[in-house]
């Protein structure tokens, strides 16, 4: 099985990415094998469709093609996913979500925020078929401390157990990818 994780924030250092990183420890501590792409590090072109030979849209694509299940999280920007996230989903459409699950998380600064960026995000997502997890996590930067950690045990076992949902449903839909 193998699990692309994608980190839609642009910022060098961000919470978002300190959050997809969590997440693939976790799931490689279960033995999955993760794709990990990141926007702030694998720098996309403005959307065109004549940008298909760009080795930043290579990369994305493969990773996509690859995956047998998605975990993508957003920063939350004026009640959206982030531009950088929205580009990157621009290239891929639904040849590469269509019946793959895909977990959804956002981090924000502080207070309710994120929960319009997740809702921004499923729409999206749905409009390319992807099998979307109802559980979903939003996480405050208040609950990660200086190392990037997070610092909650409720926070903490939330996103484990979206792990594990997401693990479960990937390998019901292709039961010859369980490890």
């Amino acid at each position: 099985m193998k699990i692309c994780l994608i980190n839609g924030n642009s910022q060098d250092e961000s919470t978002t990415r300190s959050l997809v990183q969590i997440a693939q420890f976790m799931l490689e501590k279960r033995q999955i094998e993760t794709l990990f792409f990141d926007v702030s590090i694998h720098e996309l072109p403005i959307f065109k469709i004549d940008h298909n030979e760009h080795a930043e849209v290579k990369k994305l694509r493969s990773y996509a093609s690859l995956a047998d299940g998605f975990f993508i999280c957003t920063p939350d920007y004026h009640n959206g996913m982030s531009g950088a996230l929205k580009n990157a989903l621009d290239y891929l459409g639904k040849p590469y979500f269509k019946g793959k699950p895909a977990a959804i998380a956002a981090t924000a600064g502080g207070g309710k925020g994120g929960i319009n960026a997740l809702n921004n995000l499923r729409i999206v997502l749905r409009g390319m078929h992807a099998l979307t997890l109802s559980e979903q996590i939003v996480i405050d930067d208040q609950y990660f401390d200086n190392e990037s950690k997070l610092i909650d045990k409720n926070i903490n076992e939330q996103l484990d157990d979206m792990i594990d949902q997401l693990i479960n449903i990937t390998s019901r839909i292709n039961p010859s990818q369980l490890c």
